[in-house]
């Protein structure tokens, strides 16, 4: 059975174009995933990245028009602008490795409405009544937002670590268990040919 490493960031634009996609290709080919949330910002620091609001003008501006159209591409609303970014992604991570070592639910649907929450809806992801939200609604016990500090810091720092000892330097980024990368949501058809044995 094919297995992916997911490298994704709680608060990153890009991880939100994803959406369900990652999951659909996975059910397709029969392939198990491992949801690696990481420090994105500490991330950029040590693998010579910058972060958004530093780069050049140029680069934000090609950003934000690169977004647009991904999102249009994939019928996605975004708010290019949203209230409440960027902000803390450590309790929203922490809930999510929760929520994946506690199991019952659906990692990939929490993931993806703590990301809709900060870039579709205006909410800020690093409150716990957020996450206690997106907990719930992805079939999880909302009291994992408050359960699992220790453990969520711990591995979460951890993933940064794996994620720089593995070639990663963005998010989202996918590594198969052939290691194969694959970044960003626009790789996702690549991924897919990939585990189809086609490429």
């Amino acid at each position: 059975m094919a297995h992916i490493d997911y490298y994704l960031a709680t608060i990153s634009p890009s991880t939100y174009l994803a959406g369900g996609r990652l999951e659909e290709i996975a059910a397709r080919h029969g392939a198990s995933i491992t949801y690696k949330p990481l420090d994105i910002m500490g991330l950029f620091s040590r693998t010579g990245g910058v972060p958004p609001g530093q780069r050049h003008v140029s680069r934000q501006e090609y950003r934000l028009m690169d977004l647009e159209r991904e999102a249009k591409k994939n019928g996605m609303p975004i708010n290019l602008k949203p209230a409440h970014w960027p902000t803390n992604p450590a309790p929203s991570s922490y809930a999510l490795i929760a929520a994946q070592n506690a199991g019952g639910g659906d990692v990939g649907k929490f993931a993806q409405s703590i990301l809709t929450a900060c870039w579709a809806e205006e909410k800020n992801v690093a409150e716990d009544d957020v996450i206690r939200a997106c907990l719930e609604a992805a079939g999880f016990d909302p009291a994992l937002a408050d359960s699992g500090m220790m453990v969520g810091a711990e591995t979460y720092a951890r993933n940064l670590e794996d994620a720089v000892e593995a070639g990663v330097f963005g998010a989202p980024f996918y590594i198969t268990d052939d290691g194969q990368r694959f970044w960003g949501q626009d790789r996702l058809d690549e991924l897919d040919q990939h585990l189809a044995g086609a490429l």
